[in-house]
């Protein structure tokens, strides 16, 4: 039996946002499951949060690391999010800051920045493996 390929989403809890994400990442970061942690407003909570809230989000994705072998962890941000009013560019840089904080945890995964714009596509915003923000977002 072949073993599954799992990824990691830090997501909203706005219920519009799971399944493109889950979606966009089985196809892009080549996976069968996303073990979901879901946050009002991640990339406000992230990149503007204390360490205490950041800690326990980054101990979950320990967890889904460590039991699953996630390989990819993203850190997600969406349009109308009802706990982080920002406009696109703010949440946008949000993101960044947000995945900055998550590589400092130096975690052994790919870690990418999504944005979930306002019709539901994925818009990859950063990839590690690119080693740059994405050209579009500059």
């Amino acid at each position: 039996m072949p073993r599954h390929k799992f990824a990691t989403a830090i997501t909203c809890i706005d219920g519009r946002v799971q399944q493109p994400i889950t979606d966009w990442m089985k196809l892009h970061a080549n996976v069968h499951y996303v073990d979901l942690i879901t946050e009002p407003g991640p990339d406000k909570l992230i990149s503007a949060g204390s360490t205490y809230t950041v800690d326990d989000i980054i101990r979950k994705v320990s967890f889904s690391l460590l039991h699953h072998a996630s390989s990819v962890v993203a850190v997600t941000g969406h349009h109308d999010c009802a706990a982080n009013h920002a406009t696109r560019e703010e949440h946008i840089e949000q993101i960044l800051e947000a995945v900055r904080v998550v590589l400092s945890y130096r975690i052994n995964a790919r870690v990418l920045g999504l944005w979930l714009n306002e019709w539901e596509s994925v818009e990859l915003v950063w990839d590690t493996q690119e080693r740059e923000a994405a050209r579009n977002f500059l």
